[in-house]
């Protein structure tokens, strides 16, 4: 096995190399998934969570296009919440409490059963290059196995270095060594690299907390999934629980900052801005006398609890006196203390929007290594490199998802065009065509593109059609039908909305902010749609928002149309940038290290003016 030339070989088990491994596989290569540890593949690192704010948009699109993260998310969930309910769809983000455990062991089965992957525990240690191009790598125990391309997604374990307290000591992950060698060669090939940073909470006996004194915090009455195929809908869900720290919990930690590896200069690297550690959080929010806590359980069938929220590198007997004297956790008892941990990262500045790297053909980057954080950020990257690997073995155009087509390809255009020297987290804020880009539409922007490519499945597909032709029948009833004044106006006056006196649309009464399906259902005219039809509420509640935001909607294709106009406009690949002496001289410098493939990308980088962009198009033509 390991003397044949793979098309494919995956270095990494975590989310991205999870979701780069099926892809490839699924796609018809030969992959080989190496691992330094067969136990922890899909293994979650940190917090025992999918989705959340634009995470969960993420993770639907993985869905769309053939991926796996969602239907295991829905497998292996204790708790489904759809947040941000209170605001526009555009905002609604779902996430899942999952099973930690049944989580990696889900995964693990999905890749066991996927014909194509085989798998080798051991550690990449060095890469065979020759000519500018990737031939192979080599292991700690001295394998040589060739591949067409390979694809890294280490994760936090490239010269990983944990710190607790005044103590430091190398690892990948808690109990896991760090992964060595592959750093020095990417170095040596001319990479630039530099080190990021981030942290992990302290683990809970759940034995030993008194949930009485928490506050529960329960999942949606009538819960979602992630998934578009039918997957069923959980049943039994799990509470999380809510508390707060306090002065006495801040006087503790704030004596120990004088220990704390953030404070004392040990840790070089840059931590996550929108997640830092509990020591952080009080040093930066003096005012605050309370910080909020999420009370995790890790799983149906443990009583490890994840303290989300107080993420720490302090010493472990401060992280213990501290966390004791928060109400309920006076007999806590630790299964592990919190950490931070320090690792390689590789600027993505130095990739194409394939992935693939610009100094080294055929080798793709995923995840971590890019300076991403988070595990949807790393599974749809891994998503995207096992399907333009693929193609690249099959000579094919590179798959790029725009800006205005999903969350990824945001995720993916703004480390490419923008870079990033803190890790990198997806918000809602990042999307500028958010209202086009919801959760409850990745299938109808995704699912066609992903059954081009060949990732989607004939029964995925077909789910589709039905739900356009659903919606589609459904929106022209609603333009088409009326609704009487006996139907609607007993509704109308409970909510205190103006009656109406003949016969209205039913599309102008569901306009109305304050009514939604559900009140106007009774309609005659619904009835008999809903006598031929079963009900979709999936389809439906796409009907509706496309016709209560349809202005929005609208005005944002405007918006897209001229961007397309500037993506539209390509750039030669070797284009001599220092021959435009109209361009100031910070443009030229980032154009000519970027290399932007369209207009659209160079007018997003950071340093390059309006009138860069100007003299660009005047020459090109335009």
């Amino acid at each position: 096995m390991l003397n044949k030339e793979y098309d494919i070989i995956v270095v990494g088990g975590g989310h991205s190399g999870c979701e780069a491994a099926a892809a490839a596989a699924n796609l018809g290569k030969e992959v080989l998934l190496i691992t330094m540890n067969m136990q922890t593949i899909g293994q979650m690192s940190c917090n025992p969570a999918m989705g959340g704010i634009a995470k969960g948009q993420i993770i639907r699109e993985i869905d769309a296009l053939g991926g796996y993260s969602a239907e295991i998310t829905d497998k292996t969930m204790i708790q489904f919440k759809m947040l941000n309910k209170s605001k526009g769809p555009a905002m609604w983000s779902p996430r899942a409490q999952s099973d930690r455990m049944r989580f990696a062991e889900e995964w693990r089965f999905r890749l066991e059963k996927t014909e194509n992957i085989d798998f080798w525990q051991d550690m990449v240690v060095d890469l065979i290059v020759g000519k500018n191009k990737i031939t192979g790598v080599k292991t700690a125990l001295g394998v040589q196995i060739s591949a067409k391309c390979i694809i890294l997604t280490n994760g936090t374990f490239l010269n990983g270095q944990i710190h607790v307290g005044k103590k430091q000591f190398k690892g990948g992950r808690s109990g896991e060594s760090a992964s060595y060698g592959i750093s020095e060669t990417l170095k040596n090939l001319g990479f630039s690299t530099g080190r990021m940073k981030t942290g992990t909470p302290p683990r809970v006996d759940g034995r030993t907390i008194n949930f009485k004194m928490l506050q529960e915090d329960h999942g949606d009455k009538n819960p979602g999934s992630f998934s578009f195929m039918d997957n069923g809908q959980l049943k039994e869900q799990v509470p999380c629980h809510l508390c707060y720290t306090n002065k006495e919990v801040h006087d503790i930690l704030e004596n120990g900052f004088k220990k704390s590896p953030l404070f004392d200069g040990s840790i070089k690297g840059i931590g996550p801005r929108y997640c830092p550690s509990i020591e952080d959080k009080i040093f930066r929010f003096k005012e605050k006398d309370r910080h909020q806590i999420f009370v995790e359980p890790e799983g149906l069938r443990t009583c490890e609890i994840y303290i989300n929220g107080f993420s720490t590198s302090l010493p472990e007997e401060i992280q213990h006196k501290a966390i004791r004297k928060i109400p309920g956790f006076e007999n806590a008892k630790l299964f592990r203390p919190g950490y931070a941990i320090e690792y390689d990262y590789f600027p993505p500045v130095q990739l194409n929007h394939s992935l693939e790297t610009k100094l080294v053909k055929n080798l793709f980057f995923a995840g971590q290594i890019n300076g991403t954080t988070g595990y949807e950020e790393a599974a749809c990257q891994g998503l995207i490199a096992g399907i333009n690997a693929s193609r690249k073995i099959d000579k094919q155009e590179p798959f790029i998802v725009k800006r205005n087509e999903g969350y990824i390809g945001v995720l993916i255009d703004d480390l490419i065009t923008k870079g990033t020297d803190e890790p990198y987290r997806m918000f809602t804020s990042r999307a500028e065509y958010r209202i086009l880009l919801r959760q409850d539409n990745a299938d109808i922007r995704l699912t066609p593109i992903g059954k081009k490519i060949g990732l989607v499945s004939e029964k995925r597909n077909n789910r589709l059609k039905r739900k356009n032709k659903y919606i589609n029948e459904l929106t022209a009833l609603l333009h088409k039908k009326n609704i009487s004044p006996q139907e609607i106006n007993p509704t109308l006056e409970l909510l205190g909305e103006s009656t109406i006196l003949v016969n209205t649309r039913l599309s102008k009464i569901l306009s109305r902010p304050n009514l939604n399906f559900n009140h106007v259902n009774k309609a005659s005219a619904l009835k008999d749609f809903f006598q031929k039809n079963d009900i979709d509420t999936e389809a439906i509640e796409e009907t509706e928002i496309c016709l209560k935001y349809s202005g929005y909607i609208e005005k944002e294709k405007e918006s897209v149309e001229k961007f397309n106009r500037l993506e539209g406009i390509e750039i030669p690949e070797k284009f001599d940038y220092s021959k435009l002496k109209s361009i100031s001289s910070e443009g030229r410098e980032k154009l000519t290290k970027i290399r932007p493939i369209t207009i659209g990308q160079a007018s997003r980088i950071s340093g390059v003016s309006p009138s860069d962009i100007s003299v660009l198009l005047v020459y090109m033509g335009r």
